[in-house]
């Protein structure tokens, strides 16, 4: 079976999201019209070659709703009534844009509805913050209702095949209580942890290491359009939140009693918790062990260490660099297969890079 053509795309909304999917869709050589309130944006997106400004007479094949959550059910019911194209969305929750757009179209015009939702982003916003290659390798949830035409699911697929985004399936539903569980209640974590340090003594803060930066990054986004999906997927988000405020109380009475087997039981479910998200390429998590080396803080070095590390024949999982306020050099941790730690470290010190076991 051949796969469907995407024909002429319109993107509703040039953000993050909506920039980032007309420069994908660009790469693949298809048609893209951008359209949204803000006239700057739409300006800024299409200097970047995300598309161009659209106009009363296109008609488009397949919609692409790229707006806040507060307002996606109106406009994606302005998509389907306005066109005969599919119309798929980009939004965080399913559910009640779902719920909304069945308010306001008829059954024929819903048959065209397919939600979706990459598994990307960032903590900057806007059309500068986008790239062609946001979703590359990304899992994007596609959520068709039950009465989603199959047709319109292909349509969604190929969108998520043009973007280089690895497609999965759920309902609505459940895609709502998977990212309470995988996204939101993450965020919710990070944006108390980073609480705490507001107003901490300037001593205090220049302890923060690798760890508080890791834990607290994501709570630097914008605090208006998560008040809206947190609205939006309360009753899901809401049960996690009671589970883990349960978990707090025994850990806080753990800790204030010195009840070392409740540490070290709940310490250990941490453990396994990592240990349940997925791997490199979706397999499971091999076990990996983290080389720490000393890098000056100047152009090259960088570059340097990891040409090193290839030729080593050291493949680099992850990397974190933390800088040292007290002198001109960063701790660059490098993440490989346990296996392979101490030869990386054993070459590495072989060729002069200072090490750190």
């Amino acid at each position: 079976m051949s796969e469907p053509s995407l024909g002429l795309v319109q993107i509703v909304g040039t953000g993050l999201l909506g920039t980032s999917i007309g420069l994908a869709c660009r790469r693949a050589g298809i048609e893209v019209v951008l359209t949204d309130v803000s006239a700057e944006h739409v300006r800024t997106a299409s200097g970047l070659g995300a598309g161009r400004p659209g106009s009363d007479d296109d008609r488009p094949s397949l919609v692409v709703v790229a707006v806040p959550p507060d307002h996606l059910g109106e406009v994606i019911a302005s998509a389907l009534q306005g066109t005969d194209a599919v119309v798929t969305d980009v939004g965080s929750i399913k559910g009640r844009p779902l719920a909304d757009v069945a308010d306001r179209v008829d059954a024929a015009q819903l048959r065209r509805y397919v939600g979706s939702h990459p598994m990307a982003g960032s903590e900057r916003s806007g059309p500068l913050a986008a790239s062609a290659a946001l979703f590359d390798g990304r899992p994007w949830a596609i959520t068709p209702h039950d009465t989603s035409a199959a047709d319109a699911v292909a349509v969604v697929a190929r969108l998520v095949d043009v973007c280089g985004a690895v497609a999965t399936t759920l309902s609505p539903a459940e895609h709502d209580r998977a990212v309470a569980r995988t996204s939101h209640l993450p965020h919710l974590a990070a944006v108390l942890v980073a609480a705490r340090l507001a107003g901490a003594p300037a001593e205090h803060l220049a302890l923060s290491g690798q760890g508080v930066r890791d834990v607290t990054r994501i709570a630097a986004s914008d605090p208006a359009m998560w008040q809206q999906i947190l609205s939006a997927n309360s009753g899901a988000i809401t049960a996690l939140l009671g589970e883990l405020s349960d978990q707090l109380h025994d850990l806080i009475a753990a800790v204030a009693d010195d009840e070392t087997a409740v540490l070290i039981e709940i310490l250990s479910a941490g453990v396994v918790g990592t240990q349940a998200i997925p791997g490199k390429h979706g397999g499971p998590m091999r076990p990996m062990r983290s080389v720490f080396v000393s890098v000056p803080d100047h152009p090259g070095e960088l570059a340097r260490l990891f040409g090193d590390a290839g030729e080593i024949g050291v493949n680099i999982e992850d990397v974190h660099i933390d800088h040292d306020p007290g002198r001109p050099v960063g701790l660059t941790e490098l993440v490989v297969e346990e296996g392979r730690a101490e030869h990386l470290l054993a070459a590495l010190e072989s060729r002069g890079w200072t090490t750190h076991r």
